[in-house]
């Protein structure tokens, strides 16, 4: 940008020079006798010098000019009188001289014009170099800001991953062990057909005993890999729209196998049909159902079906009703001593939610709030036939900030709401007594969640979203730990 600058200097101090050499040199051409007239003389600093003929009725007057606010320069010439001999020499030379003025002054406006355009020429490229000065500076900054995020990100991933340091240690271990199984399965095989062979060459009695302690082993080595830590819920799978904005839907976890009925409750009080789809296509694709007649209207959402019965809360109680499919009838009924009902120990979303009811791989459980846990859930085990309470735990959590929870394999998961933006966030395991806080995201894709229930069988949670019957499939972390077998 300085170059073009420094031109337009150049220009401007030439147009100087020209002015100053017609202001001296012009008069002299023509013969006149000149006086110069200073600043001082003429009482008025700081302004033009003019140039007076001595006799100023014969002869031409002549001044010279300061650049004008455009920075041209300007010339102004007075003729003499009319009656002067218009064929004098002088006058002639004059004429030339003033036809060469013109000339120059023609060619000052051609140089000034492109200095004109020169200059917004520059002032429009500076304008161009600031704006991709900033862009490159902006470039700059953003790329940092790029790195830093990208090295948060990597940093917080590798801090999730550490943790599965350990569980993949113990992954190998585990591998080892059914390995080990592997092997003395292939021995007492090898034992078994040895002995078809040669009857009485082993004591039955002693492979008789491998035999059940290996048995007793691969139980309870399976029991284990059946169950896990939830470590992540998929996106909702929208299965059907139908009901209001309340309800549960169901299957049996402990129905036979190719069994798929779905159980439908519309409604969370004052409802006593419950809908029973034939299959999970039936349910999805059509209206064709049998409708059972409870007993009692039901309170809540937290119904089951377990082993072909539904298991509900009585409305405006606190008893929990076992009734059977098959016979129509309630096969068994108990209160649930000190837990609270009718909306005083509700889910956050309120519909009569006090007691609610689930199962996992352990069997059944209820949960509920007491006044003697200050409001706080408990979790009680229940027996499936005498609806007894065989054990139960107090947590710190309060039932009414809770917006759902579910049991997965002995442990509670409790969501932090139940509308707009929804995660697992507090787990009590009954196994250690103790509690964490996790962050688990569950997809709220219809903005309200009334009933969330895992069914152990399908491995999946089972929602009702704002009339809008929805599935989450669930990752379980398996760890087996050989000292316990």
């Amino acid at each position: 940008m300085s170059v073009p600058l420094l031109k337009i200097g150049v220009v401007l101090s030439t147009m100087a020079m020209i002015t100053n050499w017609m202001s001296q040199t012009l008069p002299s051409l023509v013969g006149l006798n000149t006086t110069k007239l200073t600043a001082e003389q003429g009482g008025y600093p700081d302004r033009s010098v003019g140039v007076l003929p001595a006799n100023p009725e014969e002869s031409w007057q002549v001044y010279s000019s300061a650049q004008d606010s455009e920075g041209r320069c300007v010339c102004t010439v007075v003729a003499p009188q009319q009656t002067m001999c218009s064929r004098d020499a002088r006058t002639k030379q004059l004429r030339q001289l003033l036809e060469k003025v013109q000339n120059m002054t023609q060619s000052i406006q051609v140089l000034d014009q492109r200095t004109q355009r020169d200059l917004q020429y520059v002032v429009k490229m500076e304008d161009q170099l600031r704006g991709l000065e900033t862009k490159f500076r902006q470039v700059e900054e953003n790329h940092k800001q790029n790195i830093a995020k990208q090295y948060k990100a990597i940093k917080a991933k590798m801090a999730e991953l550490r943790p599965l340091i350990p569980v993949l240690e113990e992954y190998k271990a585990d591998a080892r062990l059914v390995q080990q199984f592997k092997e003395e399965v292939q021995n007492l095989t090898s034992s078994l057909s040895l002995l078809q062979q040669e009857m009485g060459a082993y004591d039955y009695d002693d492979l008789h005993s491998r035999v059940v302690s290996l048995e007793e082993r691969l139980r309870a080595c399976m029991q284990k890999l059946a169950c896990g830590k939830l470590t992540g819920i998929s996106d909702a799978i929208t299965i059907k729209t139908s009901g209001s904005r309340f309800g549960s839907w169901m299957t049996d976890p402990l129905a036979p196998e190719g069994n798929t009925r779905v159980w439908y409750m519309d409604g969370y009080h004052n409802n006593r049909f419950v809908r029973e789809y034939k299959s999970m296509a039936d349910f999805m694709t059509s209206d064709n159902f049998t409708s059972h007649r409870l007993p009692h209207p039901w309170s809540g959402t937290g119904q089951v079906v377990y082993n072909g019965s539904i298991y509900f809360n009585k409305f405006q109680s606190n008893m929990i009703i076992k009734f059977d499919f098959k016979t129509s009838t309630i096969s068994k009924s108990q209160r649930l001593d000190n837990s609270g009902y009718s909306n005083t120990y509700h889910y956050a979303w309120g519909g009569h939610s006090d007691i609610d009811l689930m199962v996992d791989e352990g069997g059944l459980w209820a949960i509920y709030a007491t006044n003697q846990n200050a409001g706080n859930i408990v979790i009680s085990k229940l027996h499936p036939l005498t609806l007894h309470i065989i054990q139960s735990w107090t947590t710190n959590h309060p039932r009414r900030s809770a917006g759902e929870s579910f049991m997965i394999c002995g442990t509670l998961y409790v969501t932090n709401g139940y509308s707009g933006g929804t995660k697992v966030y507090y787990a009590y395991h009954t196994n250690s007594s103790t509690y964490e806080y996790i962050d688990i995201v569950l997809q709220n894709k219809y903005s309200h969640i009334s009933m969330l229930d895992y069914n152990p069988r399908d491995r999946a949670l089972y929602a009702w979203n704002n009339g809008h019957q929805v599935l989450y499939n669930v990752t379980l972390f398996h760890v087996i730990r050989s000292e316990q077998l």
